[in-house]
């Protein structure tokens, strides 16, 4: 059912960061996409679902409205029940529960006193671990509520009572996912740094190396650093796929699965690194290849792009983009990702051609839907450096800069033969350096500089003329 979500908060607030509208349905079936998310990011992602596509918007938001119940997060149930009034105002789920959200409240109210009560009674005592403890219940429980504000601050001050690495890597790794939570990426970035320092040796750190490795990368590609976020989901071991809790946190489920980690990883790495890397790092890499296992189509773009076969490569991506645009963590990224990919792909395309018609060029790169003819974007490549080459309006053609083979020819002759001047003559004058029993070396203690020694007493300087008329210097 196709609906108007315009007036709906949420998109309100998206739109303003260039969030777009999807009017095509996703190829996934939204209950069984859905089911493979737990805790505040399913509410997230529903959310973001009802909110951007017409198609989902009311199934979206009717399963965000159960979902906020299950919870104590009653300001995101209210939210979600204005967007679904706003969109079917007769809908009987569009209508507020007030005395379940003053019920709620009730019971967070009374929860929040209780833990708060036991964590001065806990300070009363002077006992780290059930200080630590009850600052870790405290954050859980603001957590819970949506006041993440407060529960980064409860597990921060776990801090000072932690007495091992490995309650000091659990802390960080809160703090990380409350950081993701928020869309704090920097600070996401910070606090795994300290994860990476600060974890225990040994098997537990083998486990957390994987969940670091792939929030790494999240926290890099929602900053827009491509390359590195692709460098991180490639070092993600396939471990994750069935990694305990670390800090009672399922990151599995309630960050990213690994779907994401091969969607992600391989958009990335299309986006920044070249056809031989590609082969190389992605498609060689066993690890990785794990996660492609999950999302065919991304491997498959990877091996067209890979094969020379650009257009074939940018309709599966394409076919795609409607589901990406639904994501959570991807849906800003799609645009730039794919106009990476897709510069590259034109760049690639014309490298053997030393000219190509305007018409040729359009059909294979078919129009994106975004307003930009082909010239336009050509003419843009070109603008910004990406595309070496110019423009020919009336004869229609992309045409390559013109070169000099015959010169290029003779400059690198030229560079290679006083390279090989350069190197006879420094062989010659060790040569006569030998033949003159003279020895150069480094003595100890000398910080490297250059020591001489010679025989016969001859000075340094005399010596040094002599060889030198001698190698033809």
């Amino acid at each position: 059912m196709a609906v108007n979500v315009e007036q709906s908060p949420f998109f309100t607030e998206r739109r303003v960061s260039n969030q777009v509208t999807v009017k095509d349905p996703p190829k996934f079936d939204l209950e069984s996409y859905i089911s493979n998310y737990e805790g505040r990011t399913r509410l997230d992602r529903l959310a973001l679902i009802g909110s951007t596509s017409t198609y989902l918007a009311v199934d979206a938001f009717r399963m965000a409205i159960t979902e906020a119940k299950k919870g104590k997060d009653t300001s995101a149930y209210l939210k979600v029940v204005e967007c679904l009034h706003n969109i079917l105002p007769n809908d009987p789920m569009g209508i507020p529960d007030l005395s379940w959200v003053e019920q709620k409240n009730r019971q967070v109210k009374q929860e929040t006193e209780r833990l708060e009560h036991e964590l001065k009674a806990y300070k009363n005592n002077l006992i780290k671990e059930s200080i630590r403890m009850g600052n870790e219940d405290l954050g859980q429980h603001y957590y819970a509520t949506g006041d993440l504000s407060n529960a980064f601050k409860a597990y921060f001050r776990m801090r000072e009572h932690c007495t091992s690495a490995k309650h000091l890597a659990d802390m960080m790794l809160r703090l990380v996912f409350v950081s993701i939570a928020q869309k704090s990426w920097i600070g996401a970035q910070s606090h795994l740094i300290k994860v990476e320092t600060q974890a225990p040796k040994g098997e537990e750190r083998a486990k957390l190396e994987p969940i670091v490795s792939a929030c790494r990368g999240l926290a890099h590609m929602c900053c827009g650093q491509y390359r590195e976020a692709a460098e991180a989901f490639l070092q993600t071991s396939p471990a994750f796929l069935s990694a305990d809790p670390a800090a009672g946190i399922r990151f599995q489920k309630e960050v990213l699965t690994g779907n994401d980690i091969a969607v992600y990883g391989g958009l990335c790495a299309l986006a920044s690194m070249d056809r031989s890397e590609l082969q190389e790092l992605v498609l060689a890499n066993n690890d990785f290849r794990n996660f492609l296992e999950l999302e065919p189509h991304i491997r498959r773009a990877i091996s067209l792009f890979c094969g020379s076969k650009y257009s074939a490569c940018l309709e599966v991506l394409e076919a795609y983009r409607t589901d990406y645009l639904l994501d959570v963590y991807l849906a800003p990224c799609v645009r730039e990702i794919y106009g990476r990919i897709r510069s590259k792909s034109i760049v690639q395309y014309f490298i053997p051609f030393s000219c190509v018609t305007l018409e040729e060029m359009a059909k294979k790169f078919q129009m994106t839907g975004e307003g930009m003819s082909i010239e336009e974007e050509l003419i843009y490549m070109i603008n910004t450096g990406l595309l070496d080459a110019r423009i020919d309006l009336v004869e229609r053609l992309l045409v390559s800069p013109p070169t000099n083979p015959r010169h290029a020819a003779h400059s690198s002759a030229l560079a290679m033969a006083e390279k090989y001047d350069h190197t006879l003559r420094l062989r010659l004058l060790r040569l006569n350096m030998l033949n003159a029993a003279l020895e150069v070396r480094v003595p100890k203690g000398d910080g490297g500089a250059l020591g001489t020694s010679m025989m016969g007493g001859e000075s340094i300087g005399a010596s040094l003329r002599r060889l030198g008329q001698m190698s033809g210097f």
